[in-house]
């Protein structure tokens, strides 16, 4: 007893000095830069958060306490925050996770960290009913806190860095949410808040628990080709060294290398091999100018510099030293032809520059005395009142909402004119019809058109970077349900849902008293059951929905209506179907059966086990197609079925993000005894005997089936599809492999 006690002890011991060093570690960090010196408070706030996790573990059975202090440590160290931002950091799980509340914090700490404090602490669950998505509700005030605030924002995505590097700990299902959530929000986040590094880190972590076999392949391909590159990137910048010292110039050249995550999403996008990638070098010049206001003069004169050396790809210039991204990012990219024969990109940037590049906003605490551009603030401030307007409309619908602000967060810039010569940057792809509603929604409710450049075009035109635009309006002129498909601005695509939603309010209210007399008629009352099941009937998913159809009179209450809140069913065509089974439908009813319900105490830490048995229990959408060698996860529909999604899917990024207490692991364990279909594309130089060589390896050498083949020549480059039966998809990679050596074939794509 004696010995467990000391053993007890000495455990304490070691623990409470690994928390010491810790935090010291974070204290010797914080002295080290340029902000003030408040060791005091920051102290203070880690004896109160060290007071308060007492005794609670990480899964990872470490103390509690060392998560904080990590997240403290990033928001220093890796964002170059303050001691506000510290103290927040440290204290960010107190409220959620322990009895004090967000009124201690600013009694003792002041109200600035107790408002950030309240920012970063979830919402207590319950309130938002079993459809609800708890998670998005979340995230909404994540962000309207953070529209007072950026701080709360820039914690979030340390803690959520942190919680990344730790996900070792975690269960699969909860891996594939926070990595699903980390990809489909906070990467975007951290992109448009200029966290470069932060943002590749995100993106590769996640990319390693969703497709792990994929990474480390990747992953193990970028060492055995490090040496080449390495030669190469030599090879390249001998001469330009050479240059630019003749110069004068103090710089140093640095390679970049193309992300895990990066190359197999152009791996995924352009259905290329990673041999194929030719940009996974690139190379960064960063100069340090003699004076501040030579910071711009001196990026172009290495420019026509470098471009003597070598000749410049004339679509491949970007300049985005005069006009700065929205996240403040300031760079001159350039793409040059290396003596190898290969397109090599050169960013040049200045010290001050590559630091925000790194670092984003949350360099703007760094700049405090007045060192960063006033526009880039302004580009903040632009952004967080666009989120604001967002906010002040949150979307019903808890989808519709992460869409909106992720149509914010992706897009890549251009600058439109207005007839005056204002700038105005607008994400690329946008419309008239966008730029109408972000100048005024006065406007955007009335546009007929616009001119661009003096001509004259529809709504609907694309604007291109360097256009002026000038809107034309017409007072007769109201907002048409079709507007919503040709405008990508979250700002157009909100307002003109909020007027949708007003015309379609009247028409709810409509619906909704036809069915209300029509029940009563029947001697039925409105209920939830009755209204479910009218729903189910017309496969409509929200009440709203229903209402709509029926006040805009695309549903007429009748007979049909009334057997399905009878629950008849046509019983003639059921028994036909007893006697003649290959009339169709027969094994629909089966599978319908053997559906899997999930019941209360289910085990959703477990993984869902799909094999020649089990695999007529789950839903397979449409959306992805999986088949067995696919890295899948589960979901828990509404109806308490299990569907079963690519982890890459489109439709899995959402329920991930919206719905993540609702995901399950899930594995194949299947023999090779049923078949799966799976489509091939092809494409390439046409000659005699093609087709004969395509089938031989399919057919002959692999001894697959081929479903179906159409192929077409013209000007002698073919297209084909072919249609195969494979067991799973490491069948669909071996053919793609021995395709790939036919003679003449080019391209040989997977299209599902």
């Amino acid at each position: 007893m004696d010995d467990l006690n000391l053993k007890d002890k000495q455990k304490e011991a070691s623990e409470a000095k690994m928390i010491d060093d810790a935090f010291q570690h974070l204290l010797d960090t914080y002295l080290s830069t340029r902000h003030r010196k408040k060791v005091d408070i920051i102290t203070k706030a880690f004896n109160f958060a060290r007071q308060a996790h007492k005794g609670v573990r990480r899964l990872s059975g470490e103390p509690y306490i060392l998560h904080p202090i990590s997240v403290a440590q990033i928001a220093c160290e890796e964002m170059g925050l303050g001691s506000t931002s510290i103290c927040s950091a440290l204290l960010h799980d107190v409220v959620e996770d322990t009895d004090y509340t967000v009124e201690d914090i600013e009694n003792i700490f002041g109200s600035k960290i107790a408002q950030i404090v309240d920012g970063l602490t979830k919402i207590s669950g319950g309130i938002f009913g079993e459809q609800a998505s708890a998670q998005a509700e979340n995230f909404k005030k994540l962000l309207l806190t953070m529209s007072n605030d950026i701080r709360v924002i820039l914690i979030k995505i340390c803690d959520r860095l942190h919680n990344m590097r730790t996900l070792e700990s975690q269960p699969a299902n909860k891996q594939y949410k926070i990595a699903g959530e980390t990809l489909y929000i906070y990467a975007p986040l951290a992109n448009r808040l200029g966290l470069n590094k932060i943002k590749t880190e995100l993106e590769d972590l996640s990319f390693k628990y969703e497709h792990p076999e994929e990474y480390a392949s990747i992953e193990e391909k970028l060492a055995s080709t490090q040496a080449s590159r390495d030669t190469l990137f030599k090879q390249f910048t001998t001469p330009i060294r050479e240059a630019l010292d003749k110069m004068g110039i103090n710089y140093q050249i640095k390679a970049r290398v193309k992300s895990p995550y990066s190359i197999w999403n152009k791996m995924q996008n352009k259905h290329v091999t990673f041999e194929e990638i030719y940009d996974i070098l690139a190379v960064r010049i960063i100069y340090t100018p003699k004076t501040r206001a030579e910071e711009i003069n001196e990026c172009f004169r290495i420019y026509v510099a470098i471009s003597q050396i070598y000749k410049s790809h004339p679509d491949r210039l970007r300049d985005w030293v005069n006009h700065p991204k929205a996240n403040g990012y300031q760079a001159l990219h350039v793409t040059l032809m290396s003596k190898q024969g290969q397109w090599i990109e050169v960013q040049i940037r200045s010290d001050k520059m590559d630091e925000v590049a790194e670092q984003g906003f949350a360099a703007h605490w760094k700049y405090k005395e007045g060192d960063i551009n006033v526009d880039d603030d302004n580009e903040l401030n632009n952004w967080l009142s666009t989120i604001k307007e967002i906010l002040d409309d949150p979307q019903p619908d808890a989808m519709d909402f992460l869409d909106t602000i992720k149509l914010n967060l992706f897009a890549s810039e251009i600058f439109v004119f207005t007839p005056k010569g204002e700038i105005k940057t607008m994400p690329a792809g946008c419309t008239v019809l966008d730029f109408a509603f972000l100048i005024h929604t006065f406007l955007g409710t009335h546009c007929i058109g616009a001119k661009v450049n003096h001509k004259l075009v529809p709504l609907s035109h694309k604007l291109q970077s360097g256009d002026q635009v000038e809107i034309l309006t017409s007072k007769s002129q109201h907002v048409q349900p079709s507007w919503i498909n040709f405008v990508s601005t979250a700002k157009a695509r909100g307002k003109i849902q909020v007027t949708l939603r007003r015309i379609n309010r009247e028409k709810q209210k409509e619906g909704e008293q036809i069915l209300t007399e029509w029940l009563k008629t029947n001697d039925r009352e409105m209920d939830m059951a009755v209204v479910s099941k009218l729903c189910a009937l017309h496969g409509i998913e929200k009440p709203d929905d229903l209402f709509l159809n029926i006040g805009k009179k695309t549903i007429t209450l009748g007979n049909k209506e009334l057997d399905a809140l009878n629950d008849k069913k046509k019983e003639n065509s059921k028994t036909w179907r007893k006697f003649v089974p290959f009339l169709g439908n027969s094994n629909k009813d089966i599978k319908k059966k053997a559906l899997l319900i999930v019941e209360k105490g289910f085990n959703k830490k477990k993984p869902v086990i799909i094999s020649e048995e089990t695999i007529d229990n789950f839903i397979y959408p449409g959306c992805c197609h999986p088949i067995p060698g696919d890295d899948i996860l589960g979901y828990i529909d509404n109806q308490n079925r299990i569907e079963i999604h690519k982890r890459d899917c489109k439709v899995a990024d959402k329920l991930k993000t919206s719905f993540g207490n609702k995901i399950l692991d899930a594995k194949w364990d299947m023999h090779k005894q049923m078949f799966f279909d799976a489509t091939i594309e092809i494409r390439g130089i046409d000659r005699k005997g093609m087709l004969h060589d395509v089938a031989d390896v399919i057919s002959d050498k692999m001894d697959i089936n081929i479903h179906k083949v159409t192929i077409s020549s013209d000007d002698g480059i073919f297209d084909g599809l072919i249609e195969l039966r494979v067991h799973d998809r490491s069948e669909v990679k071996e053919i793609m492999k021995s395709l790939k050596k036919i003679n003449g074939l080019q391209e040989v794509l997977q299209t599902q």
